[in-house]
């Protein structure tokens, strides 16, 4: 039978445990989600429409640049973002992984000063994936959290008061959640992450001392940051929480978004704990905002590196930026996993983890990503010794004046396309794309944690190749012929190294028959996640699908 939401106007399409619905989907919690869609979806889907107004402007050889409109803003040196809220004074080291059960526990314990509980990019947003991971957080924020994996192991969070500070990063504003439905409208993913963790946390959050934390990824214009801004205020004055209480770091993942780093603070300013430098992103959101211009063609993803100018520009321009107005410019993912039984090849990861937080901290940023426990102690040992205070607000880097050439220096010196970086592109967005469709977010493959973001770069960039005819070091022309030729080699490869048992259980084809839609410079998916999601989306009762 259909869940009955109890909630005139709501409907659930999707199966709901009972678990579920007596700790998320609760009728007051349902009539919280309802109130968000019916006074904002409206505004978001607008803002949606002027992205793609704005990617036409782009295809015309209209480039992004600072908006004259708000140069006031930019210009006022009076104003400033939020003071750090409980628990987010010291960031020095940020965990950020999917919503899990042993996950979460893991990373609340790695040492690590907060956690990035992500229900974005390394979450493949199955109703039940985020169902529990709603669970979790739940069961996280009120400390009574455990697992018992199948071997019997038990996993609790540690009693002695010293974990993570929690930060739930929902999904972006361009994702939909077709399992709910409100007068009869698929809802935003957004709003219903948002909403659901809000509405059961925020009150026991400033109970046990920090407070209701986001992470808001994706946003391409200050006007959606004010869209988030104006959902924290109804969300607050909905349950009686003064307003400010939440806090938000905004990820600067999108080369938009880059050119409106004061505003997005400003729009957010009692809600702001700063800006996030979401590299990997960042690249894929300039490959695809430039794609159609061949100026614009960058090489193997491995030769994209952070001194590359555009990506040091965007660096520089984020901490200069965030300390003016007085919140954190946290650092970037380090994506590097341990390497087990091959000690060379751990040492020469473990050494490019220690070098690129060297790198950050000296830049002076404020905190940094690792996906893996084992990575905290590397990126505390380096901010400690370079950052013995909790922050590095007090430099300013008045020294730095980026301009929009700057951002826009796609030029990587010696930088090359080759075979080799054309089959880690192809193989890459093929695993993810599989691991994807079986409801699995975050995945190890070629000892990278690899998440929505590096198979954006991965896709984009095998798009990018066949739409200007690139050449490789080789002399090779990359066509859409050869890039398909290639998968059909990779994905042989992987039968043979599967097996067929193994191979048939897969989602590979099914990954396969996607990709091979997404390489030949012709159609190319505003996001692979909502290429993907309807093969994800499962209704309780089949007569509702849409």
């Amino acid at each position: 039978m259909p869940f009955d939401s109890k909630v005139p106007g709501v409907t659930v399409l999707g199966k709901v445990k009972p678990e579920y619905a007596s700790e998320v989907l609760t009728p007051e919690a349902l009539r919280f989600v309802a109130v968000l869609h019916r006074t904002f979806n409206a505004t978001r889907k607008a803002l949606l429409q002027k992205r793609v107004l704005r990617q036409q402007q782009i295809d015309q050889g209209i480039l992004p640049d600072f908006l004259p409109e708000t140069k006031a803003i930019r210009d006022d040196v009076a104003w400033r973002g939020a003071i750090p809220g409980p628990g987010l004074a010291d960031r020095r080291v940020e965990i950020t992984g999917p919503v899990d059960r042993k996950m979460v526990i893991n990373a609340l314990n790695s040492g690590a000063a907060t956690f990035m509980a992500d229900f974005e990019d390394s979450n493949a947003p199955t109703f039940e994936n985020n169902l529990s991971g709603l669970v979790n957080m739940k069961d996280a924020i009120h400390q009574r959290i455990s697992y018992t994996a199948p071997n019997g192991k038990q996993y609790n969070i540690r009693k002695d008061g010293k974990i993570a500070t929690l930060i739930v990063r929902p999904r972006g504003w361009h994702l939909d959640e077709k399992h709910i439905l409100v007068d009869g409208e698929v809802i935003s993913g957004s709003l219903f992450d948002f909403a659901l963790y809000f509405f059961h946390n925020a009150k026991k959050s400033v109970e046990i001392g920090i407070g209701p934390y986001f992470y808001l990824p994706k946003m391409e214009s200050h006007l959606e940051a004010r869209l988030w801004n104006d959902v924290f205020n109804l969300a607050q004055d909905y349950i009686g929480m003064p307003r400010g209480t939440i806090r938000a770091t905004c990820l600067i993942e999108t080369i938009m978004a880059a050119f409106e780093m004061e505003e997005f603070i400003y729009e957010l300013r009692e809600h702001s704990s700063g800006l996030n430098c979401g590299r990997w992103d960042y690249i894929f959101s300039v490959i695809k905002k430039l794609r159609q211009d061949p100026k614009f063609l960058l090489p193997d993803r491995s030769d994209v590196s952070m001194t590359t100018p555009f990506m040091d520009a965007y660096v520089r321009l984020l901490i200069k930026t965030c300390h003016k107005r007085g919140v954190h410019a946290m650092g970037g993912m380090a994506a590097q996993i341990p390497i087990k039984n091959d000690e060379a090849a751990n040492t020469a990861a473990m050494t490019k983890v220690r070098n690129d937080k060297l790198r950050e901290v000296k830049a002076g940023h404020d905190g940094t990503w690792v996906a893996h426990p084992d990575l905290v102690k590397i990126a505390l040992e380096i901010f400690n010794e370079h950052m013995p205070e909790p922050n590095q607000l007090r430099i300013r880097r008045d020294d730095v004046h980026v301009t929009a050439k700057d951002l826009l220096n796609t030029q990587v010196k010696g930088g090359k396309i080759t075979e080799n970086g054309i089959r880690a592109n192809v193989s890459v967005s093929l695993m993810y794309m599989e691991a994807w469709l079986r409801g699995a977010g975050c995945v190890p493959i070629h000892n990278l944690m690899e998440d929505a973001a590096t198979a954006e770069i991965s896709r984009s960039q095998l798009w990018q190749w066949a739409r200007h005819n690139a050449k490789t070091d080789k002399g090779v022309t990359v066509t859409s012929h050869y890039l398909l030729k290639v998968l059909d080699e990779e994905v042989d490869k992987l039968a043979k190294e599967m097996g067929d048992q193994r191979f048939k259980a897969s989602k590979i084809l099914q990954a396969k028959k996607h990709l091979a839609g997404q390489i030949t410079g012709k159609d190319y998916a505003d996001f692979l996640t909502s290429l993907l999601y309807e093969d994800i989306v499962v209704y309780e009762d089949t007569k509702a699908r849409m």
